[in-house]
């Protein structure tokens, strides 16, 4: 029997997953800055509901406005720089071939010109591990090092509102309104705790609960949970004998 996938129920529109973004203060992007460099002065830092670290509201000297991630150490009135001819210091944004090895960066480019994807989340850095000609190679706060374009903006130092995990919910309320405000899909409840019209392995009908978890290999999507079903099984043909 089908089940209904997550993003089959996330597209009904229910209140479970519908993101509250009418309160998000807006995105926290790099601006291109293309061959100029572009100064600009920090007006405001912002609490962002949908984000675990603060943002800056940044005023260039053209007269538009932008969000960053606020790193550590900025304060309202505190200039920063965009551009190749930046200087590295912590609040500048810069391409990752102009920052020498060892620099802590974070809201790091996927590509040039995405605005920022990766180390975005409150007291977290990378680190700049090597230069290649064609290649930066950053050791990511997962200890797993990527490589990335050299045209890819980070900006330099630690993302603010470190230590947040330390803080204990102590009760789950507290926990599901956290959840709530970011649209996190929580709790995630295991399948044999599910009724049986909900999950393949719910229900309780016999006396252990749930179902081998190998699904059969001709199931369809909304089957397809558990475990990866064994491309074959029992001894290979032609083999050889212990002796």
């Amino acid at each position: 029997m089908g089940k209904n996938l997550i993003s089959q129920r996330r597209g009904r529109g229910t209140s479970t997953f519908r993101v509250p973004s009418f309160r998000y203060p807006g995105q926290a992007k790099h601006r291109q800055p293309g061959e100029a460099q572009l100064n600009g002065e920090i007006k405001d830092l912002i609490r962002s509901q949908g984000m675990s670290a603060p943002l800056a509201e940044v005023r260039f000297q053209d007269g538009e406005s932008n969000l960053m991630i606020a790193p550590e150490g900025v304060k309202v009135g505190d200039e920063v720089v965009t551009g190749a001819s930046a200087p590295v210091q912590v609040g500048n944004t810069l391409p990752l071939k102009s920052l020498p090895e060892g620099t802590l960066v974070h809201n790091i480019e996927s590509r040039p010109g995405d605005g920022g994807k990766f180390v975005r989340s409150s007291g977290t850095a990378a680190r700049i591990v090597a230069k290649l000609n064609d290649a930066i190679i950053v050791a990511l706060p997962s200890k797993k090092e990527r490589v990335f374009h050299p045209n890819c903006l980070a900006t330099v130092g630690i993302v603010a509102g470190g230590g947040r995990p330390e803080k204990p919910f102590l009760k789950a309320g507290t926990k599901f309104h956290a959840m709530k405000k970011k649209n996190t899909y929580w709790p995630r409840v295991s399948g044999v705790k599910m009724n049986a019209r909900d999950h393949p392995f719910g229900g309780s009908r016999s006396l252990r609960k749930g179902r081998p978890t190998v699904a059969p290999r001709n199931a369809p999507p909304g089957r397809k949970v558990g475990m990866i079903r064994a491309r074959r099984t029992g001894r290979k043909p032609g083999g050889s004998s212990d002796g």
